[in-house]
């Protein structure tokens, strides 16, 4: 038996189909492989700021003064619509009270627990916040001398130097899935 011209063409309207079909699907496939790869690999933010300023009580773990309130208040007014979208992700303090109550404005107007974040441990604060927040923004109130060695455990600016009025300082660390970390710095709040 023969094959017609009208049947060979339509085999080959079939195959020729078949061929676009398999390579529309291809091209899918590896378009949801490397959106999924992409947001994977999202760029983390880390905001740091020193706990505004504490009262003059001689005690070990000192509350906020009056003006280190005001500070905390200003913070959370900056802080709360930093990004367009959806804001900070995430709060984390050290243990101790200056620095939790500093958080406190921007994480009740957020929404947000604060989580604690051991003073002393940079290495584990640094890559906890890796591994539990990536792509995410988190603050992180800490001290004049652990935010500078956390800002260079996370690959950020080595030479920074916090004086011991540095109160309104905040400093913005991204940490891109690939390329450099930029660290910039901002002031916040009445001037110190």
């Amino acid at each position: 038996m023969s094959v017609t011209a009208g049947e060979r063409r339509r085999r080959s309207d079939r195959n020729r189909r078949k061929r676009q079909a398999i390579a529309i699907s291809g091209f899918v496939a590896v378009a949801i492989g490397l959106a999924w790869f992409f947001e994977a690999q999202a760029t983390t933010t880390v905001i740091f700021v020193r706990h505004a300023e504490k009262a003059a009580n001689g005690n070990g773990d000192p509350s906020l003064s009056e003006e280190g309130r005001v500070r905390a208040q200003a913070l959370a007014d900056f802080l709360g619509e930093v990004d367009v979208v959806a804001s900070v992700d995430a709060v984390c303090a050290s243990q101790y009270r200056r620095t939790q109550q500093t958080a406190g404005p921007i994480a009740e107007r957020l929404e947000l627990a604060v989580n604690i974040a051991d003073a002393d441990d940079i290495e584990g604060t640094a890559a906890a916040i890796l591994a539990d927040h990536k792509g995410e923004i988190v603050l992180l109130v800490g001290h004049s001398d652990t935010i500078p060695l956390l800002i260079a455990e996370l690959h950020g600016s080595k030479q920074l130097l916090m004086k011991e009025d540095d109160y309104d300082h905040l400093y913005v660390v991204t940490i891109p899935w690939f390329g450099k970390v930029k660290t910039l710095m901002f002031r916040y709040g009445p001037t110190s």
